[in-house]
């Protein structure tokens, strides 16, 4: 069976707190969307503001290959006209083939809220869907807080859907707009309205008379998606939602799992494989574009999804991945790590090595014990590969390092009203030159830095190339205050590669300085000695 998806990440989506599209933001992810094979996209409530108006006027003469644009409203007002209402009125300027309108389910809602009466709510939605069907549009009803109101009086919110029923609303979607009902709820409810909708003469959907039945629910309760589900298998064949599950409060429905595993796990049609395998993609390039860190723990794409780090775990997936896989990561995008830290066995230093294209010549366990004792020091090398695939490269008997320190020195001081200046003062040994250079910095790290590659550029100029591009400090043990350990992470960058280093001491400035160290030894030591496999990047 065939499940439509309607994408709202640009309006419902962009309620999340602290998440802001521009239109440029907009019109970029509706363009992955299309290429996602997303049915619906929902760009906006051209009613509420003139980003959203913009947004209509640009996406006409965007050529999309898959979805339809939906334009976002209410219904009309109480007691007023479709013909005189500024919101009616702006769904029409938006010229959309498709408009989803709102309207309520919940007499809490209609006489509360709204302040109108039961019958005049009918009125208002009856009226609203039949003013764009006879304009020619597609019309999705949002049925608001339909399981709430249903719960709080069925008759009165199964009578909102036959009046936009017969009004000819071609899709009534059941929303559970707080977030709050269950699973099995959700399937009762959903199974009730299927009945209700026959009685009165709406054949299901499948026979291509009357509207089809969509579901659309929030994360309140951590069981958005398992909602979103059971609706579908209770008979809901168009479902709601947002790329990552951005949204209100908790969240709307992520349609990003919600999508594997319908097509996975219980053979529904959403998009195809070759669009499946995009999925961790779309997911990353959305938290790009809206400027939030990707979830890296987020089900199906998440980069730690399919990651193993105990060492029985490691054991079992090199032998068999399934045995600790519920997919195979490369049906949406994905891959299997392998994690490094003081629960790995061999097999995990193994096995990693191999993915970075190193040959360990039998050094697993005098790596995998120099692990245990750094990360018993307060080393963490889960997110520092880069230093993990040092330790690998200084097993090795031969390894001939391209430079050695010999001293270092930093200064920091201020005197009276002026600005905090640094210095460090380095002494290398490269080859059988010994090269001592001093500079200044904005900071203690920065001076540092800039020293060691003083002496190091001469002979070394592809250095030049690498930059830092983060530099992250984590106490330890936060409950020595400031006797405290500071662990180092350092990002380092080479055109597109890129890696991550780690120190870890009670001074600030030597854990910097082995994350740095560390960060400029690697690409010499990659260059010098090139890896027997096809490695990848560190991310």
């Amino acid at each position: 069976m065939q499940i439509l998806l309607y994408d709202t990440t640009l309006r419902d989506g962009t309620q999340r707190e602290g998440l802001s599209l521009s239109v440029e933001d907009k019109l970029k992810i509706a363009r992955e969307l299309d290429l996602l094979g997303v049915h619906y996209i929902e760009g906006g409530w051209p009613g509420s503001n003139p980003k959203d108006a913009e947004f209509f006027r640009r996406i006409r003469r965007i050529e999309l290959h898959h979805a339809r644009i939906a334009a976002f409203g209410s219904t009309r007002r109480a007691d007023a006209a479709c013909e005189t209402d500024a919101n009616i009125q702006a769904l029409v300027d938006a010229d959309t083939p498709v408009v989803t309108l709102v309207g309520k389910s919940s007499t809490l809602h209609v006489e509360q809220v709204l302040e109108t009466t039961r019958q005049e709510n009918l009125a208002m939605i009856a009226d609203s869907v039949a003013y764009f069907k006879e304009r020619g549009k597609e019309v999705v009803y949002d049925a608001e807080h339909f399981f709430d109101g249903y719960k709080l009086d069925a008759a009165y919110a199964l009578a909102t859907l036959s009046a936009a029923a017969r009004a000819g609303a071609d899709c009534l979607v059941l929303c559970d707009t707080n977030g709050g009902s269950l699973p099995h709820e959700v399937t009762e409810i959903v199974q009730a309205v299927r009945r209700h909708l026959a009685n009165e003469g709406f054949a299901h959907s499948d026979a291509g008379r009357g509207p089809t039945l969509g579901i659309h629910t929030h994360n309140d309760g951590a069981l958005a998606v398992a909602n979103a589900i059971a609706a579908v298998r209770a008979g809901c064949v168009h479902v709601q939602g947002t790329i990552n599950g951005y949204g209100e409060r908790c969240g709307n429905m992520d349609l990003i799992p919600l999508i594997a595993n319908l097509q996975l796990k219980l053979g529904y049609r959403c998009i195809t494989p070759k669009q499946l395998r995009r999925l961790s993609e779309v997911s990353h390039y959305v938290a790009a574009v809206a400027n939030l860190n990707p979830d890296t723990h987020a089900p199906f794409v998440g980069h730690s999804a399919f990651a193993h780090k105990g060492g029985i775990h490691v054991a079992a997936v090199a032998k068999v991945a399934d045995s600790y896989q519920h997919i195979d990561p490369e049906l949406v995008g994905n891959q299997m790590r392998i994690v490094v830290s003081e629960l790995s066995g061999r097999g995990n230093v193994r096995m990693r090595a191999r993915e970075l294209g190193l040959d360990l010549n039998g050094n697993e366990q005098v790596v995998l014990q120099r692990i245990k004792e750094l990360e018993n020091r307060g080393f963490q090398f889960e997110a520092a590969e880069g230093s993990f695939e040092m330790l690998v490269r200084r097993a090795a008997p031969d390894y001939q390092p391209p430079f050695e320190l010999l001293d270092f020195t930093v200064v920091v001081s201020k005197h009276g009203a002026n600005d905090m200046t640094s210095q460090a003062m380095v002494k290398l040994k490269i080859g059988d030159e010994i090269m001592h250079t001093a500079a200044e910095g904005a900071g203690p790290v920065n001076a540092l830095d800039m020293a060691i590659r003083k002496a190091l550029l001469p002979h070394y100029p592809e250095l030049a190339n690498v930059q830092l591009v983060d530099y992250k400090v984590r106490i330890v043990d936060e409950h020595l205050g400031t006797a405290a350990k500071p662990r180092v992470l350092i990002e380092s960058a080479c055109g597109e590669e890129r890696w991550s280093t780690v120190g870890c001491s009670e001074n600030i400035i030597e854990a910097s300085f082995m994350a740095l160290w560390d960060s400029l030894e690697l690409p010499l030591a990659r260059r010098r000695a090139p890896a027997k496999y096809q490695a990848g990047t560190d991310r």
